[in-house]
C-alpha cells in the first residue's frame, strides 16, 4: 500500500492537469504557429513556462486504484498486477480468463 500522501499528490496533479489543459493547449498552439510574430510566440512561451509544473500531463503517474502501487499498473483496468490476479481469480473482472492451465 502506497503512502496516502503520495496518492493524494497524484490526485492533485490530475486536478491541475484538467484545470490547465485548455490554457496549455491554446498557448502551445500559439508557440507552434509559424504565422505569428516572434514576439507573440515568445510571450506565449513565457506564459507557458509560468503555468504550474504539476499542470503538465507528463508529471502524472499511473497508479493502482486500490493500493496506489505505481509500478505494474494495467491501463485497461487501472489496477496493479497483483490486484488483477486476485480479483481475476475470483471472477470479478468480466472477460478476463486465466491464460495458462
Amino acid at each position: 500500500m502506497a503512502k496516502q500522501s503520495i496518492v493524494e499528490r497524484e490526485k492533485k496533479r490530475a486536478r491541475l492537469v484538467k484545470k490547465f489543459s485548455l490554457r496549455r493547449a491554446e498557448l502551445k498552439a500559439i508557440v507552434e504557429n509559424t504565422g505569428k510574430t516572434e514576439d507573440e510566440r515568445y510571450e506565449a512561451r513565457l506564459k507557458l513556462q509560468a503555468l504550474p509544473r504539476n499542470a503538465n500531463p507528463t508529471r502524472q503517474r499511473n497508479r493502482c486504484a486500490l493500493t496506489g502501487r505505481p509500478r505494474g499498473t494495467f491501463r485497461k483496468f487501472g489496477l496493479g498486477r497483483a490486484k488483477i490476479r486476485e480479483i481475476g481469480f475470483r471472477g470479478e473482472i468480466p472477460g478476463l480468463t486465466k491464460a495458462s492451465w
